[in-house]
């Protein structure tokens, strides 16, 4: 059975050129595809993955569509044809490989002949198969297909080329396996979740397709794919990696980079409502300080409010005050300095910024990575045991971005109180209360943004207690053959969760700072605050009196997630 299936992947693999446009068809086992390479004129309308090359954005944008055509490059079609081959060359050799001719983990000593390598890769998805919890959203989903098929196309995993063509199948049909989340450590890889990747593949699982959940077996039917056959290496090869933490964090990543941008969209207009200084982002200030995102979150909260007639310059704040006290004492009639939480706004939201440069570096070498074991080392002909499975990169990247975007929850909330509590709001009415007369009926009747404030309070909360390292709670698991695992997938939830939260917290700020500023006279905004304004005024109108308000967080929410309003101001 060994020899017969590398001479089908030998004999039918072939390679058909035409025009500058290349084309390779490989046909391995139970599978025939075309794919696609990079050669001849690009389709802006695919991906083609080498294994090497895939960026952040572009995991984001497969995620949050249906139906997405993703292609191999020529090159990685020939190195997985060659690793996988040359696999089958060494089971006929009788060594043991770890998990082709061998049981695994601390199985490892028990060796099995090439005739069983075909069911125990099978039975390795099965036993696998005991996740718990709710199911990971599509958009995790379709990362988690699309970043294991591009880990695979490396080329070292000694992998049926099928295999990555039918994730890939997956993905172009919007096919996607249902996930529970919970259930894996980490390393070795994202072993349980992967397995019911695995599981919709070889036919056996359950998927979500065309909004209703079915048996796999039926829905590939339907679509006329064929359920994969798992020979040697194959099962492990999909399951034993860090695809599914490593999609969780790309998304997260990309959140937490638009959340940066948000919180200094959200400050500036804190700052216009509260009769701020925009000296106290001044470039001179952070120059004497010049950790890159600091640097950079200065530079927008004052572009963004440059012109405005609500934020003066320092100079401005000065000049409004009588030059001399007379008496050797007077009460300024601005004050010249802001609290922490607009005037440090750049230190809290610089850190965010400055945990992403290395966050994302780490979280794109991990979706360009081979990290499966065994790797097959074509030059030597040598397969070689490791544990690239280990998630530690991602771990820690995760661990500390989740503590960063969790402090923009906290520095948002802070500002919220600031803008409700007539105490502190430098002039605006209780609660951001329409104004009334005091014989009016409405005087004492509405609370405004009481509500609110409580409710920001309560997701900050919540955030900022999500903020717990995940990398400090390895387990000794497997018999103590997994005796340090990363615990990656539980940060990396954790900090798609924090990201969520905090979205909802800064939706609640710009509903809250909206209506602040149509008490000062929005009219009086900068220019680029005020696109901000109009924006969210264009989903949600100004509050004159008491009603619920979870619509208008949802709305806001929508203009968050989708991009919008943070394009709105680069435009």
């Amino acid at each position: 059975m060994v020899r017969e299936t590398a001479s089908l992947g030998s004999s039918r693999a072939t390679t058909a050129r035409s025009q500058g446009a290349a084309v390779t068809e490989v046909r391995a086992d139970n599978s025939t595809c075309s794919v696609p390479t990079t050669a001849g004129e690009a389709d802006p309308g695919r991906l083609v993955l080498d294994g090497t090359s895939l960026e952040i954005d572009q995991v984001v944008a497969v995620a949050n569509r249906s139906g997405t055509r993703v292609d191999l490059d020529e090159s990685a079609v020939d190195r997985v044809r060659e690793s996988w081959l040359m696999k089958f060359r060494l089971i006929e050799t009788g060594m043991a490989i770890y998990g082709v001719t061998t049981g695994f983990g601390d199985s490892v000593v028990r060796q099995v002949s090439p005739e069983k390598t075909t069911e125990l890769q099978h039975n390795l998805i099965r036993y696998h198969l005991n996740g718990t919890g709710p199911s990971a959203p599509p958009e995790v989903v379709r990362a988690t297909l699309l970043i294991r098929a591009n880990c695979l196309s490396r080329g070292y995993s000694a992998v049926n080329p099928a295999i990555i063509l039918a994730l890939t199948d997956l993905l172009a049909n919007d096919v996607l396996p249902v996930i529970p989340q919970r259930g894996s450590v980490g390393a070795s890889g994202d072993l349980v979740p992967l397995c019911y990747v695995a599981s919709a593949l070889i036919g056996e699982g359950t998927v979500r397709y065309a909004g209703q959940l079915r048996p796999s077996a039926e829905v590939l039917a339907a679509l006329g794919l064929t359920p994969v056959t798992l020979h040697a290496k194959d099962g492990l090869a999909l399951i034993n990696g860090t695809s599914f933490s490593a999609a969780y964090s790309a998304l997260t990543v990309a959140a937490a980079q638009r959340l940066a941008v948000l919180a200094d969209i959200c400050t500036a207009l804190a700052t216009e409502a509260l009769l701020g200084n925009r000296g106290a982002f001044h470039r001179f200030i952070h120059l004497q300080k010049p950790h890159p995102g600091q640097l950079a979150s200065a530079g927008l909260i004052a572009e963004l409010l440059a012109g405005s007639h609500l934020a003066l310059d320092h100079d401005q704040v000065v000049a409004m005050n009588p030059p001399h006290a007379e008496g050797g004492y007077r009460q300024l009639s601005r004050s010249i300095q802001d609290r922490y939480s607009i005037r440090c706004a750049p230190h809290v939201t610089g850190v965010l910024r400055d945990t992403l440069t290395f966050a994302s570096a780490w979280v794109r070498t991990e979706i360009n990575s081979t990290n499966d074991n065994p790797l097959f080392d074509t030059e030597s002909g040598s397969a070689r045991s490791g544990g690239n499975f280990y998630g530690g990169h991602l771990v820690q990247a995760m661990d500390s971005l989740k503590a960063a975007v969790a402090n923009i929850a906290d520095l948002l909330d802070r500002q919220v109180a600031l803008l409700v509590d007539e105490k502190f709001n430098n002039g605006l009415t209780p609660n951001l209360i329409e104004p009334v007369e005091p014989g009016d009926w409405a005087a004492g009747l509405h609370h405004g943004f009481k509500g609110m404030q409580i409710a920001c309070s309560a997701i900050t909360a919540e955030a900022l207690k999500t903020t717990m390292p995940a990398s400090v709670f390895s387990r000794s698991t497997e018999a103590h053959n997994q005796d340090k695992v990363s615990m990656a997938p539980l940060a990396a939830r954790d900090a798609w969760a924090v990201t969520q939260l905090v979205e909802e917290v800064a939706a609640i700020h710009l509903l809250a700072a909206c209506q602040a500023l149509d008490l000062r006279g929005a009219e009086r905004m900068s220019p680029r605050t005020r696109a901000v304004h109009d924006l969210v005024r264009r989903e949600v109108p100004r509050q004159p009196a008491d009603r619920r308000m979870d619509s208008d967080i949802a709305a806001v929410l929508r203009l968050i997630r989708s991009g919008e309003l943070v394009d709105s101001v680069a435009e």
